[in-house]
């Protein structure tokens, strides 16, 4: 049984790969901030496969290495790291920006992934084997207006995909990134601070992704057969042809 370690999986497109993989009697370990929605996800999942939780914030070095000192032997050689965990916080000009919102996502969109990765590498690199699967998002191919930082951070997730299959190309680990469009998560509602009205105007008009569609995705490019590696993908929903080009009804 393949050990799988998710992030950010207590909502949106981490819940949802989180259910399926279980579905597929893949062994978990499940990652978030928020200790109640994690034990009440692995008390679902835990009818179908083996769950461990943690509960840490991934943008702190010291929680995350003592997270990792505490998985149990079973669950220490991992197999396949989904990096879904990020946020983004405001929408404004440069010039109006929240420094405490560009540290926020800075913090988790790069420097998170990079240490949950750091954690993880010694163990595939050892073994020769290992699938890594960073969710970046078209924000990281182009920019739109007051994206700016969060942008700038999903670029970087972009540029750190590429730079870690070229530096793990060696050890037989594949490394692949979802981009994907407009998915109907919690996503809006963390970047409007809570202001749930003006987070549902973001999906009003059109059908947005579901988390479970890209769930859906990263499965598919996970049961790849093993001499096939799926680089880059970006899944737009049908009614949006990039960044702010949406056909609304």
């Amino acid at each position: 049984m393949k050990t799988v370690l998710i992030t950010g999986a207590t909502s949106g497109i981490g819940k949802a790969t989180a259910e399926i993989l279980a579905d597929k009697e893949y062994r978990l370990i499940i990652c978030g901030r928020r200790a109640d929605r994690l034990q009440e996800i692995a008390k679902k999942l835990n009818r179908k496969t083996e769950v461990f939780t943690l509960c840490f914030d991934i943008s702190r070095r010291q929680e995350v290495q003592n997270a990792f000192l505490s998985l149990p032997e079973n669950y220490r050689d991992i197999d396949i790291l989904i990096n879904n965990a990020g946020n983004a916080h405001g929408l404004s000009t440069i010039q109006d920006g929240d420094l405490d919102d560009w540290e926020s996502m800075i913090d988790i969109n790069i420097k998170g992934l990079l240490y949950i990765t750091k954690e993880i590498l010694p163990g595939m690199i050892e073994r020769n084997e290992g699938h890594i699967i960073n969710l970046g998002s078209v924000a990281g191919k182009e920019v739109y207006p007051m994206g700016n930082v969060y942008c700038a951070s999903k670029f970087a997730v972009d540029a750190i995909n590429r730079a870690l299959r070229i530096d793990l190309n060696e050890y037989n680990i594949r490394v692949g990134a979802v981009n994907p469009g407009l998915v109907e998560t919690e996503f809006s509602l963390v970047r409007f601070k809570g202001d749930e009205d003006r987070a549902k105007t973001v999906y009003k008009g059109y059908k947005p992704l579901k988390p479970e569609d890209v769930a859906e995705i990263i499965s598919f490019m996970i049961h790849m057969p093993a001499h096939v590696n799926i680089a880059d993908l970006t899944v737009f929903p049908s009614a949006q042809a990039a960044p702010g080009i949406l056909r609304k009804k």
